[in-house]
């Protein structure tokens, strides 16, 4: 019999449990989750993963076209479908979610250890551009904004195992954060 090069089940199975856990970024639009995600994922030796994207993938048009074609809560169900996707299926992954995924799944904890990148709403109206406001439905009016961030803030808070600050530059963010979960294994 020639060998084919692939894997049996079981070996792929094995190889699957034996991957790092994913680590899990929440926080406000604007914290920094995706940038500090990529390098993070770099430095841990993880893939990166980003649940919009992943989204928009599937849906094959932008998190904004959703939004206004088929409203917020057909984005959230979307959101809870990728997360029980990314719980059963996804293994060795920084994953960047999006800031309202926390309050639509209680399965974070199941997807990998979850990091709330913790930044004040003062701080992310820097970081957010106008132009950007415009691509982000839940940023066109930074009041409304403001009291989204406050509604979510401690939501981010209690589903979180390690909370960072997420102020410095992104790389010392993604060092911090693999301090902080080194020290709760």
């Amino acid at each position: 019999m020639r060998h084919t090069g692939m894997k049996s089940y079981e070996q792929m199975t094995d190889t699957f449990s034996r991957c790092p856990e994913n680590i899990v970024l929440i926080g406000f639009m604007g914290s920094g989750k995706s940038t500090v995600g990529r390098i993070l994922a770099k430095k841990s030796g993880r893939f990166f993963l980003d649940a919009d994207v992943l989204i928009e993938s599937q849906q094959g048009r932008a998190v904004s076209e959703i939004f206004t074609e088929n409203g917020e809560a057909f984005f959230r169900r979307l959101e809870r479908e990728s997360a029980e996707w990314m719980a059963s299926c996804v293994r060795g992954t920084v994953i960047s979610t999006g800031g309202g995924m926390p309050l639509v799944t209680e399965r974070l904890g199941d997807i990998g250890r979850v990091v709330y990148l913790k930044l004040p709403f003062e701080k992310i109206l820097e970081r957010i551009s106008p132009r950007e406001r415009s691509r982000r439905p839940l940023f066109a009016d930074p009041q409304k904004a403001r009291k989204l961030y406050l509604q979510r803030e401690g939501i981010y808070e209690s589903k979180a195992e390690a909370i960072v600050d997420a102020a410095a530059p992104a790389e010392e963010v993604a060092d911090a954060i693999l301090r902080s979960l080194a020290e709760t294994v």
